[in-house]
């Protein structure tokens, strides 16, 4: 039989969603949230020139270089105030989390609850700063060494206040889109970072969609009829394969003491959900932020320098074995994806917690002796789900690169990278908007319940 919660979730209905109002009240403000995003990557940095700059984009693109931009929704490709998007917050994160397993002081901050949690976060925002600085710092020296086929400079005029001008107005982006997400964490629905993100690379999707079919129109590009198909293909059984393993739980039966009710001796039972991937699209997100930046600095270095040396041969060489489809750019992916599924799954589930927790409430798994015996056991089992959560995560960022190869770079905002973040922040929110709806439905059930006479005397 279907338990209350499951009839109820399928009694959800637009009238459900029509009364929710504080639910339309957050979903409102996270799309106007977005829109404000979508804007801000049309204003453009002070002092440069926007036709210079689009030659040089053309010039420079393809491989990370249109990963990055697709994350920025853009914005990279106009060098709006918000280029360099959320990367530096997420890598201050990256840096934040592996510090707090390093570090006993920081462990100790991470233990404190909430307080430490505030910390932690002005840590983070702290180390944001200094890296989108740094970032500003190397996207100003880019612009002043980038010039077009005809030798004109990006930047009007280079020099001090360029420089000062670039990093604040960077600085200035990224802090308030960090802002902007936790606004639409707190007060909107679903992630913010991970919305904004997704809005990001959907923004790209359009104009990439309509190139691909024009070009299978007039037959005059790469892509031909079947060759659509094929990817069309590929991307629905991308997109149902996500599905499923965003769905995929182990399941650890949890036993608790027997009890005398009034129908006899009864035996509660739960269980213990483990998702199959538990570090959800983290991974990939953290794997792209550490791989892309730095490598499109250098390929704009590399291709912008004037005259052959010895130097920029090695920096094209470094940005060529780095491109998107070469050996060395998915080994090292793959590595990256693989690391921070264990690594996230490590900080975001403690085996021994929860083997307290358990015995606290008196609750154990069958066969398995409560406290350090059930805390072993639960690694055990994280470990080798989180072994196919990787492979799972890393299957599906490398299979697009590996089957459509040459063209993968110019569908990049198709690839398994950007279908995994879409997917799965739509799931997410979608699961959310569901749990507000359910809980408006217990509220309208609980108020139904109260009783309409006085206190009994």
């Amino acid at each position: 039989m279907a338990t209350q919660a499951e009839q109820m979730a399928a009694g959800l209905t637009m009238s459900n969603f029509a009364q929710a109002t504080d639910l339309q009240k957050r979903i409102w403000f996270t799309l106007g949230a977005l829109i404000i995003f979508r804007l801000l990557s049309y204003v453009p940095l002070p002092g440069i020139d926007p036709i210079a700059m689009a030659d040089v984009f053309q010039r420079n693109q393809g491989g990370v270089l249109d990963l990055f931009n697709s994350f920025s929704g853009g914005a990279l490709q106009r060098m709006s105030i918000i280029a360099v998007g959320v990367m530096p917050y997420i890598t201050a994160s990256i840096v934040v989390q592996l510090s707090t397993s390093l570090s006993p002081s920081m462990n100790t901050l991470k233990k404190e609850g909430e307080s430490g949690r505030k910390k932690l976060n002005q840590y983070t925002r702290y180390l944001t700063v200094l890296l989108t600085a740094i970032y500003g710092f190397s996207v100003a020296s880019a612009l002043l060494a980038s010039h077009t086929a005809t030798g004109q400079s990006v930047a009007y005029q280079g020099g001090i206040l360029f420089y000062i001008s670039t990093i604040t107005a960077l600085v200035g982006g990224t802090m308030f889109l960090m802002w902007l997400g936790e606004q639409i964490t707190s007060r909107g629905i679903g992630n913010g970072i991970s919305l904004i993100i997704m809005a990001g690379i959907v923004s790209q999707l359009p104009g990439t969609l309509g190139t691909m079919f024009e070009s299978v129109r007039t037959g005059s590009g790469q892509y031909s009829a079947l060759s659509v198909i094929f990817i069309s293909i590929l991307a629905i059984v991308l997109i149902a394969f996500i599905c499923f393993m965003e769905q995929a739980q182990r399941r650890l039966l949890i036993q608790y003491p027997k009890r005398q009710t009034m129908r006899g001796v009864q035996q509660e039972k739960s269980f213990l959900p483990l998702k199959i991937n538990t570090a959800n699209v983290i991974p990939p997100i953290f794997a792209s932020s550490l791989l892309a930046f730095p490598i499109t600095l250098l390929g704009w270095f590399g291709k912008s320098a004037t005259g052959e040396n010895k130097a920029s041969d090695i920096i094209l060489t470094i940005v060529n074995l780095m491109q998107p489809g070469a050996w060395l750019h998915a080994l090292l992916y793959a590595l990256l994806i693989i690391f921070f599924c264990f690594f996230y799954s490590a900080i975001t589930f403690n085996p021994e917690e929860t083997a307290d927790n358990l015995k606290r409430h008196g609750g154990f798994i069958p066969g398995i002796r409560p406290g350090k015996n059930t805390a072993d056991y639960l690694d055990y089992v994280l470990v080798r789900i989180t072994v196919i959560g990787a492979a799972y995560l890393t299957l599906i960022c490398l299979v697009p690169e590996i089957l459509l190869g040459e063209g993968y770079s110019s569908l990049r905002r198709l690839g398994g990278t950007g279908l995994l973040i879409v997917v799965n922040v739509t799931i997410d929110t979608v699961t959310q908007i569901q749990g507000h709806l359910l809980a408006h439905q217990y509220g309208d059930l609980l108020k139904k319940a109260k009783l309409k006479g006085g206190r009994l005397r």
